[in-house]
């Protein structure tokens, strides 16, 4: 309930959901102590507690906000600052840190007293914002393709730490990919205890010349992913430490390392009985722009690994309410919700199936090619390399990860298990309603705020029509599809190369 009765009868507040460090610190302490993956940052982890379904979990975490933006008609005052000092007495939850400034001396005041004072602050913080306070002047600034021209932000120096390297270890990813980590002497950085920082791949570690027990300076890229900058070489004694090299095989399957030509980092093969490998890939499987599975989270899946309830993706439509009530945090009305959130995600579409396989170098984009060129799985498992790369976005190198994938006698059996399942593992007529070839051949590039979809829906809109996103404007560009406010750069460089810029609804009209 709102107090008082000055606040306009519809508006909109904006804010950021965020993690203190208090409860960030206690979170990890209790994952330690369960043996499981520290989260990176409180950033980090207030995102992922956002994608959690399971809302005891989520009211668990203790998650605050901070509301910095209020929009709409007939507000109470003609400054943006004044505005959230209104909303502040019908009890949102506004920053009292937050200052209005008469004079760029004021401005830079703020920001060297903050500079210095942020490690204090209960929660992580990276800059500050600056913004113009007048809603008149706000208005007529108007914004770029990706930002108000009203506000900037000021990002802090990195802060810098000395501390000592005690060992480093090994993670694998979803891909199979081997991320090398330095742990650390406990040092203090940017308001919290660093204990390890990333090295991300034998290259850096070569670079660097590491050996146990070397002081190395430590950085928060962006305040946030602590990573190792340098070594104190002077600080080394005449009893130099063991040289870190990079390992040969993975450390959670003992099988051998490889490295593909022209990337930096190490893979685990292993990629059908590796358990972070498998883990992650059912954690892809589930995600909300794959199989959108409502009630599963990582917890989750991990908790379901351990239990030796699921061992793949297909697994997952084995489950029944009985496998998962009177599991840790699971009663019946949570089992009941994950079952029936599983039966439903056997309509996902085939293009989003394709996606959540976790075929390497396969992303949305060109699932969605393959869905659009194939009419069933069995198509494209016997697909050849010039059959793929015939298709618009494939190239050699995503053809040859599909080729590998299917080649690989577990991923097929897998396939055929989803098949079994009865997932939608071919093409619909409703899938390729509303496709046409009216953009075929033409690169299409998206500009400014618009008022009949989001920029996402005209995407989608644009590859269901036949035409391709591109990001910024060459002379191979067909149009641009402008909102309001268009870029000043891409509308200079649109008229250079005498590109055509279409509206919103020309757009549509055109597409109608």
């Amino acid at each position: 309930v709102l107090h008082g009765d000055n606040y306009p009868a519809s508006f909109e507040i904006r804010g950021e959901i965020l993690m203190p460090w208090e409860v960030f610190e206690e979170l990890n302490r209790e994952k330690e102590a369960r043996e499981e993956p520290l989260f990176a940052n409180p950033r980090n982890a207030a995102s992922g507690t956002l994608k959690l379904q399971n809302s005891s979990i989520v009211a668990s975490r203790k998650l605050d906000a901070y509301l910095y933006y209020l929009l709409g008609d007939n507000l109470p005052c003609d400054g943006h600052y004044e505005n959230l000092q209104e909303a502040a007495k019908w009890g949102f939850k506004i920053s009292d840190l937050t200052r209005k400034c008469q004079t760029l001396e004021e401005v830079f005041e703020f920001i060297n007293y903050w500079d210095v004072e942020r490690k204090n602050l209960p929660v992580a913080t990276d800059g500050i914002v600056l913004k113009v306070n007048s809603l008149r002047q706000q208005k007529n600034l108007g914004f770029t393709a990706k930002s108000p021209r009203w506000a900037i932000a000021y990002k802090f120096q990195a802060e810098r730490a000395l501390t000592r390297l005690n060992k480093v270890t090994y993670q694998v990813g979803r891909t199979g990919a081997v991320t090398p980590v330095a742990n650390l002497d406990p040092v203090q950085l940017s308001g919290t205890v660093v204990k390890r920082a990333s090295l991300h791949n034998a290259d850096i570690i070569e670079g660097l010349d590491l050996h146990i027990g070397d002081m190395v300076y430590v950085e928060k890229g962006g305040e946030i992913i602590p990573k190792i900058t340098g070594v104190d070489k002077d600080a080394r004694s005449f009893m130099l430490g063991e040289k870190v090299r990079f390992i040969v095989n993975c450390p959670e399957c003992g099988s051998k390392l490889v490295r593909y030509e022209g990337e930096a980092a190490h893979y685990c093969p292993n990629e059908t009985a590796c358990p972070p490998q498998i883990k992650g890939k059912i954690e892809h499987f589930i995600s909300r722009k794959a199989m959108n599975i409502d009630g599963l989270g990582p917890e989750t899946v991990d908790m379901f690994y351990r239990l030796g309830l699921i061992r793949n993706t297909a697994d997952l439509y084995k489950l029944t309410a009985d496998d998962i009530k009177g599991l840790d945090r699971m009663g019946e009305k949570s089992a009941e919700n994950i079952v029936t959130g599983i039966a439903q995600s056997k309509t996902v579409p085939f293009e989003r199936v394709i996606f959540a396989l976790g075929i390497r170098f396969v992303g949305e984009t060109v699932a969605k090619k393959i869905a659009k060129s194939f009419e069933n799985i069995d198509d494209l498992q016997q697909a050849d390399l010039e059959k793929l790369v015939s298709i618009d976005e494939i190239g050699e190198k995503i053809a040859q990860s599909i080729l590998a994938y299917f080649a690989n006698e577990s991923n097929r059996e897998l396939v055929a298990k989803l098949k079994e399942a009865g997932l939608q593992l071919y093409r619909t007529e409703e899938d390729l309603s509303g496709y046409t070839d009216k953009l075929a051949g033409q690169s299409i590039v998206i500009s400014g705020v618009f008022v009949h979809h989001s920029r996402d829906e005209y995407k989608e809109l644009i590859e269901k029509n036949g035409g391709k996103n591109v990001g910024s404007i060459s002379a191979k560009t067909s149009f641009i599809l402008a909102g309001d406010n268009m870029g000043p750069a891409k509308l200079e460089k649109a008229k250079k190369l005498g590109i055509t810029i279409l509206s919103e609804d020309e757009f549509l009209k055109l597409i109608s």
